[in-house]
């Protein structure tokens, strides 16, 4: 009788740690779940904020031609410009420029702007990949308000193949710049580094 008790009592017992083993793991996988909730939240806040600064500081910028960044373009180098200087929340200074130019004359052309450190600066300007531009434009665009970018811009660079994309450093400017070949539309971004 006593071994019939004892394995019944045993086995209850087995029972019963399975089922607390089980509530534990439950819990540990609920709390586990809350807090990736939380830390996904507080992730997609923070860049919410930091591009709404950054859209904020883009409102507030100013107006700025061409020539005043890569001075020496006394020829017509581009038409149709429209340039914006902004300042980012972390102090640092960029410029946005669209407008249209021919390839053979305007990469020449930053090429051999002058620089503050040469050791720093590129010679020549490289031809890139486009994807990572495509993927960091695609990644800002789920944050921004409604009509804050040309969002037909946007597609023409995300599904045209035929969009080329350079960098170019010339100390203390560091250009990207995306380029199409059957307009000769240029889009180039220049972050200026101290």
């Amino acid at each position: 009788m006593k071994k019939i008790i004892l394995s019944v009592v045993t086995v209850f017992l087995l029972l019963s740690c399975n089922k607390i083993e089980e509530k534990i793991d439950q819990t540990v996988q609920k709390t586990a779940e809350t807090v990736q909730q939380k830390a996904q939240q507080a992730v997609e806040e923070t860049v919410k904020n930091t591009i709404n600064e950054s859209i904020n500081s883009l409102t507030n910028s100013e107006d700025i031609k061409f020539n005043q960044v890569f001075p020496g373009s006394g020829e017509a180098i581009v038409t149709e410009e429209k340039g914006k200087k902004f300042k980012f929340p972390n102090g640092s200074e960029g410029f946005i420029f669209k407008y249209k130019a021919d390839k053979a004359v305007l990469i020449p052309f930053l090429e051999k702007q002058t620089t503050t450190n040469e050791s720093k600066s590129d010679k020549s300007a490289r031809k890139i990949d486009g994807q990572s531009i495509i993927d960091k434009i695609s990644f800002i665009e789920k944050f921004l308000p409604e009509n804050t970018i040309d969002s037909g811009f946007l597609d023409e660079i995300k599904n045209d193949n035929s969009i080329e994309y350079y960098k170019l450093k010339r100390f203390p400017n560091s250009s990207t710049i995306i380029y199409n070949p059957k307009n000769h539309t240029v889009l180039q971004y220049v972050e200026v580094n101290k």
